[in-house]
């Protein structure tokens, strides 16, 4: 919950807002982003008991598909989708801290440097330091949250009347739908996530299907309530034109004043601190697991001989997300390898029969089997097909970042794999 829940729940609401033509469509569209988030987590579940190993679905793709496809994930991964995600975070950490400090734009790239470094150092300390401020930083947001769906639906300036009308019959309405889908399911993402960290969590069998689930489902019905509040106070045109898109802010402001709003400006600063330092603590086990196998830099496959923890690829990330925060061009990468992220769920999704064909019924069952992943598999699908169809630019854009590790994948399997550096293990799909 830490790591999904970030700025997105903060800023995208007023986006939504702008693009979809009835209020009660922006309600919705965060349930469906729920729905099918969820129908990820309950595949992955069962993905992650399997092979309750470093890496998640980089080791899932692996097995299903050969080593190639496990590469390609990790590589934009590391290239755009997890660094730059941190690279977004961290600078929309500095903006929100520029309301309470006032900083240049060179001062917010600043701030947003040493909260990248400074999450890196701490994860780098040890996986329990990093998870304890990841807890901490959780139990503040969720009570930032709560005190806005509270005051929102329960401090008197509620006007159910702005639900109204629950849809509309606007020629594109479905494609604009899909589109707002979109934005929705970026403020959703980070749930895939903690398969990255299962060979550090005891007992994964128990844990894991408990946290995917019941995180997604939890983080579902927040989102839902939070956004209910923010459009029963200010309404659909309200929230369209909040100042600086800061729509959690200006609903508080309109409850209770000043106060109430800087103290959602703080609930949000925690927020997003407590989502880059989840981003930060998870990512760096895909690029141990790759190189481990022989698949990247071999200096990111070494553990801090006391302490147990990748620093090598906590630190490369690091480095490699303050580059991309100083150029600014993080979010642009982020956008084109949306396109990409999905295709890789359906693959993903589509790797548990592959797996159940092979190996027989698993020791954990995905509920609703086999209805569930497939249908995960065609929702993903159609975004995947609608984001081609209304964004082509971006999305060959980010098939071709995609693309451009082909050669770094002949160049490891070339210098690293044939010599014998990798970890020795033939993935199952080439035994």
């Amino acid at each position: 919950m830490g790591t999904i829940i970030g700025s997105g729940i903060f800023l995208v609401p007023a986006a939504l807002a702008r693009d979809l033509p009835a209020p009660g469509l922006i309600v919705l569209v965060w349930v469906a982003g729920g729905l099918l988030s969820l129908l990820g987590a309950l595949t992955f579940a069962e993905l992650a008991v399997e092979r309750p190993t470093a890496g998640g679905q980089y080791v899932y793709l692996r097995d299903a598909y050969g080593p190639l496809w496990g590469f390609l994930f990790g590589w934009v991964t590391f290239l755009v989708i997890q660094t730059g995600s941190i690279a977004a975070v961290g600078v929309g950490f500095a903006q929100y801290l520029a309301a309470f400090v006032p900083l240049s734009s060179l001062g917010i790239k600043a701030v947003a440097l040493l909260s990248i470094a400074f999450l890196t150092l701490v994860n780098c300390r040890s996986l329990g330091s990093g998870s304890r401020l990841q807890n901490l930083c959780t139990i503040l947001k969720l009570a930032a949250i709560a005190a806005l769906i509270g005051v929102g639906l329960l401090g008197g300036k509620a006007d159910w009347h702005h639900l109204l009308p629950l849809s509309s019959p606007t020629p594109g309405v479905y494609a604009a739908f899909g589109l707002a889908l979109v934005g929705v399911l970026w403020a959703y993402d980070g749930w895939n996530s903690l398969g990255y960290i299962a060979e550090e969590i005891a007992d994964p069998v128990k844990s894991l299907p408990k946290a995917l689930l019941g995180g997604v489902a939890a983080v579902t019905v927040i989102y839902a309530l939070a956004t209910l509040a923010c459009l029963v106070v200010l309404g659909q045109e309200g929230m369209a034109h909040a100042p600086d898109d800061r729509v959690a802010s200006w609903a508080a402001f309109q409850v209770t004043g000043q106060w109430g709003s800087r103290l959602m400006a703080v609930g949000i600063l925690v927020s997003t601190f407590g989502c880059l330092n989840g981003m930060i603590l998870a990512g760096p086990w895909v690029y141990f697991a790759m190189a481990r196998d022989g698949l990247f830099f071999r200096q990111l496959a070494e553990l801090h001989p006391e302490r147990g923890t990748p620093v090598v690829s906590l630190v490369c990330q690091g480095v490699w997300a303050c580059l991309l925060a100083l150029s600014g061009r993080y979010d642009q990468l982020f956008t084109y390898v949306i396109f990409v992220s999905w295709f890789f769920y359906a693959m993903t999704a589509g790797a548990l029969f592959l797996f159940r064909r092979r190996f027989g019924k698993p020791t954990y069952s995905t509920w609703g089997y086999p209805v569930t992943p497939a249908l995960f598999i065609v929702l993903a699908v159609l975004l995947v097909v609608n984001t081609l169809w209304t964004q082509p630019g971006p999305s060959f854009a980010g098939l071709l970042l995609t693309l451009a590790g082909l050669p770094f994948y002949a160049y490891f399997k070339r210098i690293y794999t044939s010599a014998g550096t990798g970890s020795g293990s033939e993935p199952k799909s080439c035994d």
